[in-house]
């Protein structure tokens, strides 16, 4: 055998060592947990033979605690590069078998380093989270590395996509750099997120809380906004991550990948989803699925909020990102929770050159003494940051109720949509006809002697005059009331015609949204 040869089987050796994790023992352990490796779960996201690693051979740094005897493999985390259908991605995969996938200076420093790499190569990271947290024994230079990490994610943000996934414990400081990023997956019974920990909350407050229910995956999904995509399963969740990446763009530089274009598959007509009263409900992803290529969308946060409805579909075979109001729940009014769903996926489609198409039927922000002490206010000034401040296209459709403030604020001209159209359907007023008719009419209807007959006809009468498109469409504000079945058409016809828009700001370091 030659030296070479020797040299060979020597590095096969290694790199079979460090494979190996934390032993057969430590492996089986996290099978029996329903989990997968580190590595298995990087093969099962990316392209089949796409996956590079990188330092494998990374060693931790720490000399106190015994930690000097400890040899711990890729010290607990494995990072690399790959594809996902042909697009470039980096990596990175906190490995629980090593440590508890606890988060030393060395550790943090590979996802440092492959977050740099992301960042200087221009595509997309994706960080599978499962780790005990930080590695006591390394002191501050566990918190450092942290430290380090969150600066990355926010320098990348807005240049790069970040996608996180939680497929096991994430807790106390560690949480923070997933929720810098823009997508967040978690995964039933196995994803737990949480500041702090059931134990310190039973010392501290005598709470008694299992994980799951402080911050299990339903929680984050349901409950706290903090996660994006729910799934049952670990491959359900790397299906989800793949479908993701085929309408996001690689970086802010380029726009999604275009696929080839595609009627809608559904059967529905649009013209029987809407219904006339204005009171009735239904599911606005309905007309959604028949505007969009192959009816295909991609709903974000779908459990949360769900007053509103955002995702991805595609246009002529071109993403764009939907913000549409959801009569189903509490009537598509705005409220607290919906208004940062909608402003946050708003910035990240303005971010990202994805345009934007809003579909309106509210009848404005929700009331209440809990909204208003819950920040309204605040919270639903996110939106109309937001749109303001987004230069990619910007269209809106009317479907149905647009009143007060919720119609300024769901793309609006005067926020500076570029195209705005109407359904026959759309009542577009300060406020509900029936609350307009008390105020305006209040001396005609106290006195007549049947006042209830008086309130419907001049209910009748506001509605006439007031809510509908024409009033709007006569100020311009309206560019033109249109069939719904010429709503598809409309909408391929206003994203070609403004694909080379420009829209300039003033000069500034940055806004101050209303955090």
């Amino acid at each position: 055998m030659t030296d070479l040869s020797k040299n060979i089987q020597a590095l096969r050796e290694k790199k079979a060592v460090v494979e190996k994790g934390g032993g057969d023992a430590a492996i089986e352990k996290q099978i029996a947990m329903g989990k997968l490796t580190a590595r298995d779960r990087i093969l099962s996201l990316l392209d089949k033979n796409s996956f590079h690693e990188y330092d494998m051979f990374v060693k931790h740094d720490g000399r106190d605690f015994g930690m000097e005897k400890k040899d711990l493999p890729g010290d607990g985390v494995v990072t690399g590069t790959g594809t996902i259908f042909g697009a470039p991605v980096c990596i990175y995969a906190q490995d629980f078998t090593v440590a508890g996938g606890s988060l030393g200076l060395q550790h943090a420093r590979k996802i440092t380093k492959i977050m740099d790499h992301a960042l200087k190569m221009k595509c997309p990271i994706i960080g599978i989270n499962d780790s005990g947290g930080a590695r006591i024994q390394e002191g501050v230079g566990a918190l450092a590395g942290y430290g380090e990490i969150f600066y990355r994610n926010t320098i990348a943000s807005g240049v790069i996509p970040q996608i996180s996934l939680i497929l096991g414990p994430c807790a106390g400081g560690a949480v923070y750099s997933p929720a810098l990023t823009d997508f967040v997956f978690v995964v039933e019974n196995i994803s737990k997120m949480f500041i702090t920990g059931p134990n310190v909350i039973k010392t501290v407050l005598g709470e008694d809380i299992s994980m799951e229910d402080l911050g299990g995956a339903r929680v984050h999904a349901e409950i706290t906004g903090n996660a994006h995509f729910y799934a049952k399963s670990e491959q359900e969740c790397f299906e989800q991550v793949k479908q993701l990446v085929s309408f996001i763009p690689w970086n802010n530089m380029h726009k999604a990948k275009a696929v080839e274009p595609k009627e809608p598959a559904t059967t529905m007509n649009i013209e029987e989803i809407v219904p006339s009263d204005p009171k009735q409900p239904y599911d606005v992803r309905d007309v959604i699925k028949c505007i969009v290529d192959d009816s295909e969308f991609l709903e974000v946060q779908e459990l949360w909020a769900a007053n509103i409805v955002i995702g991805f579909g595609r246009m002529g075979g071109e993403t764009v990102g939907f913000v549409a109001n959801q009569p189903m729940v509490l009537a598509g009014v705005l409220d607290c929770d919906s208004a940062d769903k909608a402003a946050r996926f708003i910035r990240f489609c303005d971010s990202f050159n994805i345009p934007i198409i809003t579909l309106e039927d509210m009848p404005g922000y929700l009331p209440g003494v809990d909204q208003e002490h819950a920040g309204v206010i605040r919270h639903g000034a996110k939106v109309l940051y937001a749109y303001s401040e987004a230069t990619v296209p910007k269209i809106t459709v009317i479907l149905r109720k647009a009143y007060g403030g919720g119609y300024i604020a769901m793309n609006s001209r005067h926020l500076g949509a570029d195209f705005m159209f109407a359904w026959p359907s759309a009542e577009i007023a300060v406020m509900g006809p029936e609350g307009a008719a008390n105020i305006i009419f209040r001396k005609e209807i106290m006195a007549a002697e049947d006042q209830e007959a008086m309130r419907q006809e001049k209910v009748k009468e506001y509605i006439e005059k007031f809510a509908n498109p024409y009033v709007a469409a006569s100020r311009g504000f309206i560019d033109s009331v249109i069939e719904p079945k010429e709503t598809r058409a409309l909408l391929l016809h206003a994203l070609k015609l403004s694909v080379l828009k420009e829209e300039f700001r003033p000069a500034k370091k940055h806004g101050l949204p209303p955090f």
